[in-house]
């Protein structure tokens, strides 16, 4: 007992239980879509930052959405290819902390971005003619600074109250990098505190959020059949739809895995659910705004066609 009570320095992260063969394919496989998240979302950063028609408030927040995409990717992909390649390979105690709050930051973060982009969207439509005097320069970055350290204090919460525990050996992790829930489990102590406060967080940082959301969207959807034409109702609704792809992506998956059914069950279907959702998630996101949003599109070929002209 005594043994099994020592200090944990590192842990193994089990990842995908499949032969070597099946790690190469996966670690082939999921490679290009890393690559193709951060080229994807660093083009969304380069066209705002480049375009000055894009310097709006909607733009501004997007780019945000862009480097938390980014931020969520670089911080458990890495890792997980490591282990495809190494599955021996463990990972310390002090960075697997780190990727669980990070984690937690940055899903914190999403959750609040969606929300503030979605009132974006509800000011634009719903009062167009206040639309510059709501939506100033200030006020959104109080916004979007509010969504960051709200991730920020949020995930240090559940930082201090996961640090003081004792884990058991062995420091095996059934996952593909260091989730909350998957690192509770090794515990050698009651963690009903700490696994009550990641529900309470999941519940008013997902149900709260996404409940803001479908008000805002309703008045949206009223304001949007008051609108005579066909023109104005179409360009309406496709500002909005590409913000909804991406809120029905995000809060769909999370909610299945931390406030669904069975929650805390070391199901195999939530971790490939979270994979899905920190890596397809952010690599969707651009391909959703760029195919969906004539602003972009239109920047991204003139700036093409200067770089042709050159």
């Amino acid at each position: 007992m005594g043994d099994n009570l020592t200090s944990i320095t590192e842990f193994l992260l089990l990842g995908f239980p499949v032969g070597p063969r099946i790690q190469m394919l996966l670690f082939g496989l999921f490679s290009p879509f890393y690559v193709f998240t951060l080229l994807g979302n660093g083009t969304i950063l380069g066209l705002i930052s480049l375009d000055s028609r894009l310097h709006t408030p909607m733009y501004f927040f997007l780019s945000h959405l862009a480097v938390v995409d980014i931020a969520y990717a670089c911080n458990t992909v890495p890792q997980m290819l490591v282990n495809l390649l190494h599955p021996a390979k463990p990972i310390s105690f002090v960075g697997c902390m780190t990727q669980t709050f990070l984690f937690s930051t940055f899903a914190v973060t999403e959750c609040l971005l969606l929300v503030v982009m979605s009132y974006d969207r509800y000011v634009a439509i719903c009062h167009p003619l206040r639309y510059l005097a709501i939506m100033t320069w200030r006020v959104c970055i109080t916004l979007a600074a509010t969504s960051w350290a709200t991730g920020v204090v949020l995930s240090l919460i559940h930082l201090v109250l996961l640090l003081p525990l004792r884990f058991c050996r062995p420091q095996k992790i059934n996952h593909f990098f260091c989730e909350i829930l998957a690192v509770l489990k090794l515990a050698c102590a009651d963690t009903h505190i700490n696994e009550n406060m990641v529900l309470a967080g999941a519940i008013s940082g997902l149900v709260g959020p996404l409940s803001t959301i479908v008000v805002s969207y309703m008045c949206i959807l009223c304001a949007i059949l008051q609108i005579q034409s066909r023109e104005g109702q179409r360009k309406a609704f496709s500002t909005c739809f590409s913000h909804l792809c991406v809120v029905g992506l995000f809060y769909g998956t999370a909610i299945i895995m931390y406030v669904g059914p069975r929650y805390g069950n070391p199901k195999e279907q939530k971790k490939y659910l979270l994979l899905f959702h920190s890596l397809f998630n952010p690599m969707l996101n651009p391909l959703i705004y760029s195919l969906r949003n004539s602003e972009v599109k239109n920047t991204l070929k003139r700036l093409l066609g200067v770089e042709r002209a050159l």
